[in-house]
């Protein structure tokens, strides 16, 4: 598989680093115990799979293959070799 069908791409590297923030956020709020600072993290997690969602949206994500057969073809490439 090329190194683009792994999650090299600006928005998966957005989603993920506001994602771990968040993480971060959430764990340090559980052992000062701050309910509301949790949420917030928890939210902030949220937030990351929104944005790198959007992100990818944009254009922003993982672009598809051209050295993949679409349907069409694998059936045409099908018939011709029948």
């Amino acid at each position: 598989m090329a190194a683009a069908a792994h999650g090299h791409t600006p928005a998966a590297w957005t989603g993920v680093t506001i994602s771990f923030l968040g993480f971060c956020v959430a764990g340090v709020a559980m052992i000062l115990p701050s309910v509301l600072l949790t949420w917030a993290g928890l939210v902030v997690v949220l937030l990351g799979g929104v944005v790198g969602k959007a992100m990818s949206m944009a254009g922003m994500g993982k672009q598809p293959s051209t050295n993949v057969y679409t349907h069409e073809e694998q059936a045409a490439l099908a018939a011709a070799s029948a």
